[in-house]
């Protein structure tokens, strides 16, 4: 039976994924949505890579600027003016008329998401005892597979029953409903720091950057984000122009990898708390290369195949990240722990952004349609994913972890 204080953390934990679905929603509805804006705006595949890309740039900065000053206001605060901001700029993307006006908008999203998300892993290593932090870790990283289950397809039939902008409306309503829900449940914990003059807050903010385990931290989740937005990007429109599905099926390509998502974030997290978040980095990170390198190389295929690899896919992908950012939350000072998030989520998603413009650029179109290249991109995802491992080794030795 759980204790009161099990409970109220569940909650918390609960309204924190509900925050991370909205914003995780946003992102990846635009992937399943590429074949239908690259139609629709007659763009290249560099093209919408930019498209994607402006989203994780302006959140990489937008978090680099705003780790400088992180630790110096209460976080519920935070959370709700940049949820507030994100819902704006999703409504820019609803009522965009054209692909500059969308990338605008996207800009402008991108920007409240992206400190949105560091505000969130934060708030869970302030509020959630050590001893469930990988479990609510793994709750709150699940709403990748609740949006895949239940908002992707959604958005997707929004679309074909209307227009690419509804599942931005959509998503517009129900971040109102959760930003009302986390003003509601969303405890302030008087973490504001003390005002001190620019000097100090730079030396602070430089010190946090350049120590040396917060740096391997940085470049371990830098280096798994960089590999998984090689692929996932294109991953839809490489299953409508390689595979040959049909578009109307790319809904169960979330739906069903979504589904078995939501059972393994939940249990990657449980293990981490069992077993030690290294140990269970280390396994999940040599099952990620079985339907990487599967995915980035299949061909005209049938569909339960490729649900086979995609599902695995988003297990793994989404569940590499639960063990990684649970070290990291064991790892950092609480008292650095915004302003390190913030440059984590800023060096994350500048390094996404960079690799998805690359990718756009090794990507071209052949004369049928297909997108050539893509084998290689599942080539890099395993090299860097590789590489982090190595980092997320030394995080654990000097921060006594297994």
């Amino acid at each position: 039976m759980q204790t009161p204080e099990a409970r109220r953390e569940n909650i918390i934990a609960y309204v924190l994924g509900a925050i991370q679905f909205a914003h995780i929603l946003d992102f990846v509805i635009m992937m399943p949505l590429g074949p239908m804006l690259m139609r629709e705006f007659s763009i290249t595949p560099s093209k919408f890579g930019i498209l994607v890309s402006s989203y994780t740039f302006a959140a990489g900065i937008a978090n680099f600027l705003a780790s400088l000053v992180a630790d110096r206001f209460e976080r519920k605060t935070i959370l709700q003016i940049c949820f507030a901001g994100f819902i704006l700029g999703t409504l820019f993307c609803a009522l965009a008329p054209n692909y500059e006006t969308l990338l605008i908008a996207r800009i402008v999203a991108g920007t409240f998401g992206g400190v949105l998300n560091a505000v969130v892993f934060a708030l869970i290593a302030d509020l959630i005892s050590i001893e469930r932090r990988g479990a609510a870790t793994g709750i709150v990283m699940s709403a990748f597979s609740v949006s895949s289950v239940i908002g992707v397809p959604t958005g997707l039939a929004l679309a074909e029953w209307f227009n690419w902008h509804a599942p931005f409306i959509f998503i517009v309503i129900i971040g109102l409903a959760f930003w009302l829900l986390a003003h509601l449940m969303i405890p302030k914990i008087g973490n504001a720091g003390t005002a001190s003059s620019p000097r100090e807050t730079l030396q602070n903010f430089w010190q946090v950057m350049i120590e040396k385990k917060h740096v391997y931290g940085f470049l371990l989740t830098s280096l798994l984000g960089f590999g998984i937005f090689m692929i996932i990007p294109f991953l839809s429109p490489s299953m409508v122009k390689n595979v040959k599905i049909l578009e109307t099926d790319l809904k169960y390509v979330y739906l069903v990898g979504g589904a078995a998502t939501i059972f393994s974030a939940r249990f990657i997290g449980k293990l981490c708390d069992r077993l030690g978040p290294f140990r269970v980095f280390s396994v999940v990170m040599l099952i990620s290369f079985i339907p990487i390198l599967a995915i980035t190389h299949l061909g005209p295929s049938p569909l339960w195949l490729l649900l086979t690899f995609s599902t695995m896919f988003m297990m793994t992908g989404s569940g590499r990240f639960i063990p990684a950012m649970t070290l990291l939350g064991l790892m950092v000072n609480p008292k650095k722990r915004g302003t390190f998030m913030g440059l984590e989520n800023a060096f994350r998603q500048l390094a996404s952004g960079f690799s998805s413009m690359l990718a756009g650029l090794i990507l071209y179109e052949s004369a049928n349609g297909e997108l050539m290249n893509f084998n290689i991109l599942g080539y890099i995802a395993v090299v860097t994913t590789l590489m982090a491992w190595f980092f997320a080794r030394y995080v654990a030795r000097v921060s006594g972890i297994k």
